[in-house]
């Protein structure tokens, strides 16, 4: 998923919008998570790379979508990193495999696509 990110710092602001969070949340989290510490220019903004967009999508993965309160995602997150940084990137490919294949079906039976 990081591939697509091209660009080497993001703002928050580009961070809110590419992960669907608002600022407050990510700002929130980063005192939560140890592993959530952007870099800052000179001015204090925060830069974030795409490995923390990366940290930052798992964290959502794990408190949006299973629906886990902050100590026990923090709890997933220091047991077993690798298997929780699995599970999100298989569940994302499912999605992407999904997603195709409903296109696919569409395009075959003719009616418009809903993506």
């Amino acid at each position: 998923m990081a591939d697509s990110l091209d660009k080497r710092y993001y703002k928050i602001s580009d961070v809110s919008e590419i992960l669907g969070l608002p600022i407050p949340t990510i700002r929130f989290w980063e005192g939560q998570f140890s592993e959530l510490r952007p870099k800052r220019s000179d001015g204090g903004t925060r830069r974030y790379t795409p490995a923390d967009i990366e940290r930052l999508r798992v964290i959502r993965f794990l408190v949006k979508e299973k629906g886990l309160k902050i100590e026990a995602a923090k709890e997933h997150l220091r047991k077993n990193r690798h298997a929780v940084e699995k599970t999100h990137e298989v569940i994302g490919r499912l999605r992407d495999i999904r997603r195709k294949l409903t296109d696919l079906l569409d395009a075959l039976e003719g009616r418009p696509s809903k993506s």
